[in-house]
C-alpha cells in the first residue's frame, strides 16, 4: 500500500477532499466521492469505476488492510488524524473513510440496453430527484438482481455522495445509463423485445397478477406527480394494492415490491 501521511489540511495532495459538502453541490468535474467501508470495498473490487485516491482516518487503517490491498498498485492512500481529516472535509468525519472515484465516459441508455442478456430486468426512472430515493432504488435494484437502471434528464445524480452512501455502494455496482427522449427509449425497448410496465397507484392491473416476460422494463416516477400521463397511456400499468384509505408508497418502497415481484433471481 502507498500510505501517505497528511498533517496539513491544505496539503495540495488532498485538495479533492476539501469542503466536501460545498463541492457536492457544484460537482467535481468527472469525479465522485465514495464514503464508508462497504462502498470503498465495492469501488476497489468492482471494476466499474477507477479509484484515484483514498483518505483514511489513521485509527481505521488497521481494519481496512484487506480492502486496501485490492487497490491498484501505487494508489495514494492518504492517512490523517481525526482533527486534520475533519478540517479537510469541513465537518466531522465519524466514518473516517473516503475515496475519490473517476466517473469515466457516461453511457447512454440505448447503448447499455444493447449489452443486456436474453433475460433482463431494466428499471426506468423518470423524475427521481431525491438522492435518498435514488440511493434506495439502486440498493433495491442490486438486491433483486436488476440488470440496468435507466435515467431521464430530470433524475438526480446516482453518483452524488449521499446517493452512493444510501445505496450502500450499489450505485457503483448496478450498470446505469441516461436517455433524453422517452419516446425513443420505449421504441428501443420494444425493438429489443422488452415488455414494459409503468407503476402507478391508478394502475389497471394489480401487480400480484401481472406476469412478466424474460425481458422486462419497469417504469417508476417521481413522488406525488408520478409518471407523466402521456407515458401511462402508452404502457401497461400496474398498481400495488393497499389498505382502504391509503393510496401510495414512497417510490423507493414501491420499487422494492415491484422489483421483487418481477425479478427471476
Amino acid at each position: 500500500m502507498n500510505l501517505v501521511p497528511i498533517d496539513d489540511p491544505q496539503d495540495p495532495r488532498v485538495a479533492a477532499y476539501l469542503d466536501i459538502r460545498e463541492r457536492d453541490l457544484v460537482g467535481r468535474h468527472g469525479r465522485f466521492v465514495a464514503e464508508g467501508k462497504v462502498v470503498l470495498d465495492l469501488l476497489l473490487s468492482g471494476g466499474r469505476f477507477a479509484a484515484e485516491s483514498a483518505l483514511i482516518l489513521e485509527n481505521r487503517l488497521a481494519g481496512l488492510e484487506g480492502i486496501l490491498r485490492k487497490a491498484p498498485p501505487g494508489l495514494p492512500v492518504y492517512v490523517a488524524r481525526g482533527e486534520v481529516m475533519d478540517r479537510i472535509a469541513g465537518f466531522h468525519m465519524h466514518r473516517g473513510i473516503l475515496a475519490i472515484g473517476v466517473r469515466g465516459t457516461p453511457q447512454s441508455a440505448e447503448a447499455l440496453l444493447e449489452t443486456l442478456p436474453a433475460s433482463a430486468l431494466a428499471v426506468v426512472l423518470v423524475g427521481i430527484s431525491n438522492h435518498d430515493n435514488m440511493g434506495s432504488i439502486f440498493r433495491n435494484a442490486a438486491a433483486f438482481g436488476a440488470d440496468a437502471v435507466l435515467l431521464d434528464p430530470t433524475c438526480c445524480d446516482p453518483l452524488y455522495r449521499k446517493a452512493i452512501r444510501v445505496s450502500v455502494g450499489a450505485a457503483l455496482k448496478v450498470p446505469f445509463g441516461s436517455f433524453d427522449n422517452t419516446s425513443r427509449l420505449t421504441a428501443t425497448l420494444d425493438r429489443l423485445g422488452f415488455s414494459q410496465f409503468a407503476l402507478s397507484p391508478r394502475g389497471e392491473t394489480d401487480i400480484r397478477t401481472a406476469e412478466g416476460t424474460s425481458r422486462l422494463a419497469l417504469y417508476l416516477g417521481t413522488e406525488g406527480e408520478g409518471l407523466p400521463e402521456t407515458l401511462l397511456n402508452r404502457l401497461r400499468t400496474v398498481r400495488i394494492a393497499m389498505a382502504e384509505g391509503f393510496d401510495s408508497l414512497n417510490v423507493a418502497a414501491a420499487s422494492a415490491v415491484a422489483m421483487h415481484h418481477f425479478s427471476k433471481r
